[in-house]
This record gives structure tokens, sequence and C-alpha cells, in this order.
């Protein structure tokens, strides 16, 4: 049977877990804007983010792949299962599954706002190189999802992903595919003044604009006095480098999917407001942003940008981990203020409390 891809008005509504790595059961809904995870470290909010990418960079990569050709239960209970060890980096894939006395069997579940593409399937802990399919998607997703990991990609692009499809390296999968993004070539026509517009303020903070040589070699232009290589770049930038490189190229324009995991790692506070503000800016462009966090600095400066009024129609979900004797739990809600605190988040109002006696 020939399906067409659905176009690229889609978003992800629900993820639900049960006994998938520290997670009990849970259920998340996300807004169709921007969607921020919350905890302190080893709570398991980048399990999160990678379990989604997973299922949907299957989806996009089969449907580049297939020809408009339906998805098959055969084929995705494979795939997944081989998507998910090559992003998560497990042993085998039943190390995902809950650890416990005994055996377990995780369970997830993906609903859209377009029902042909929800995705339901299950892993024992026994489970090596298959999932059971529950509910087989009737379509691919047309638009590759982005994830960001915490450090940049730039600097290793060159041959990076030859390498990494010939050689068996400890590297996780998504280096390869954003790899894969950066490397496409920059979007020319009608979109060039949206690109721009988006771009110029993250230029700005660069002191350039990101070029691609015809040697596969990323470096930053600066005006009047020529390239920069991208590893004389300070670490910082270069993740505002790789923002740009994706908006640049139509991957983080339009419809599509960002999974960013602690942007704020390796920014200074000025640079971190510039990210926060890309960030609404994409999400404002249809993109569904998902974003993985423990910072103060920049979770208020997203909840800020909800009273800017370039933003005020861009939805925004937040989530919080906490750690029960039942496995992590999940809070939600649309604002910041209405989850419960956070120790990290607490801890660092605390310390400013201290600063501010030691001044008095």
């Amino acid at each position: 049977m020939i399906l067409a891809l659905l176009p690229s008005v889609t978003m992800l509504k629900t993820l639900s877990i049960r006994d998938f790595t520290a997670f009990s059961e849970a259920e998340l809904q996300f807004s169709p804007g921007l969607n921020v995870v919350v905890s302190e470290n080893g709570l398991g909010k980048t399990h999160l983010l990678k379990l989604a990418y997973s299922v949907l960079a299957v989806s996009a990569e089969e449907g580049r792949r297939k020809s408009g050709i339906e998805p098959t239960k055969a084929l995705l209970q494979a795939r997944i299962a081989e998507k998910l060890v090559n992003v998560m980096r497990p042993e085998s894939l039943g190390r995902l599954a809950r650890r416990r006395q005994g055996l377990s069997r995780a369970q997830v579940g993906l609903e859209f706002n377009e029902p042909r593409l929800n995705t339901r399937f299950s892993f024992a802990t026994q489970s090596k190189s298959e999932v059971r399919l529950e509910t087989v998607p009737k379509a691919w997703l047309d638009k590759a999802p982005v994830f960001l990991p915490t450090r940049e990609l730039l600097t290793i692009f060159p041959g990076f992903v030859s390498v990494y499809d010939s050689h068996y390296l400890e590297f996780e999968e998504t280096w390869r595919d954003t790899c894969l993004l950066l490397g496409v070539p920059a979007l020319k026509g009608p979109r060039e003044k949206t690109i721009a517009g988006l771009v110029a303020p993250l230029e700005e903070a660069m002191g350039g604009r990101v070029v691609l040589d015809r040697n596969g070699r990323f470096y930053l232009q600066l005006p009047g006095t020529g390239n920069m290589e991208m590893h004389l770049v300070a670490e910082g930038l270069r993740k505002v480098a790789m923002l740009a490189r994706l908006i640049a190229t139509g991957s983080l324009l339009g419809q599509g999917y960002l999974f960013w995991d602690e942007p704020e790692t390796n920014l200074n506070p000025r640079l971190i407001r510039r990210v926060a503000r890309a960030i609404m800016s994409v999400a404002k462009e249809g993109v569904q942003v998902f974003v993985a966090s423990h910072s103060l600095f920049l979770l208020r400066e997203l909840e800020m940008l909800k009273t800017d009024s370039e933003f005020s129609d861009v939805p925004q979900r937040f989530f919080a981990l906490s750690q029960t004797v039942n496995g992590v739990a999940v809070e939600q809600a649309d604002d910041l203020c209405d989850i419960d605190p956070i120790v990290s988040l607490d801890e660092e109002l605390a310390q400013s409390a201290r600063f501010m006696d030691t001044e008095e």
C-alpha cells in the first residue's frame, strides 16, 4: 500500500510510560509550543527526551527510505529497538526496563494530534533486539526531529558521520543524526527573510556568522577579519553557532521538533538569555520544543518571556521530576510556579539568600 507523508502540522500530545528506566508510571501531556523538563541530575529528564526523540526519529528516517510505503509492525519492532539502544547506549534493550526484583516489562505510548501517528510498544527485561508493538502507526513523519546534546558538535563534524557509519564508536546516535542535519545546505528562497530574523540575534552574540567550507569544516566568519576556525571559538558560542546553523538549514524552521538537553551548559548568563529567546522564537515558528534543564536562570528567562508580547501566544508546559519510594514521579503544570519546588533550584535560591546575609 502506498501512502503519502503527513503534512508537517503534527504535534506530540502525550508520552505515557510504565516501568521505563527510573519511572514506575507517568503520563506527560505536552504543549504544542515549549515543554521544559526540570529536575536534579540523575532523575531521568534526558531519558524522557531521548525516548520521545528515538520514536520520532525512526518514523522520519524510515519515511525517507520507504518512498511512502505504509509502516509495518515487523519493521518498526526492530527499528525502534535498534534506535533506543543506539541513542541511549544500554548494553541491551532490556536494561531500559525499570530494575526491580523479578521480571518487569516497560510500556511506552506516544499520542499525536494526528491519530494515524500514534505508537504504543513494550519490551521486557530480557528483550534484546525487538520491542512488541501494540499500536502500529499508519503514517510516517515527514520532517526529522532535532536533538541537541549537552556538548557542541561543530568541531567534530568533519568526517564524523562516515566514521560513525563504518566503525563501532561509543557515541550516542543523536550525535550522528545532528551532524547529518548540520551538513544540509543553507536554505535559499522565500524563507530567507524569516531565517535572517531568527539568526540575527544569535549572530550578534557570536560576532559573526557560521559558514561550512568545501572541506567540511565549520568556521565563524567575522566581518572584516575573515574566518575563525571553530575550534578557536569559545564552547558556549559554538553551541549558539550550532543552533544558528540548524535554523539556517531549515531543520528548525516551520513545523518540526527540537529536543535540547541542558541548553545552559557552558553558557554565561548573557548567552543563556539569547538562547532562551531563540528557543521561544523557533517555538513561535511552529517547532514543538522539548528542553531538559536544571538552571534556575534559564527557567526564569523562559518564564519572563511569556509576558513579552512577541511570545505571548507561545504555550508553555513545565514538568518537575522528583524521587519517591516507587520511582521517579512527574508533576506538570502550565506555569513554573505551579509545580513543587525542586531541590537544585532551592539551593540556588538559598545561596542568593546566604549571599545577601553576608552583605548586611
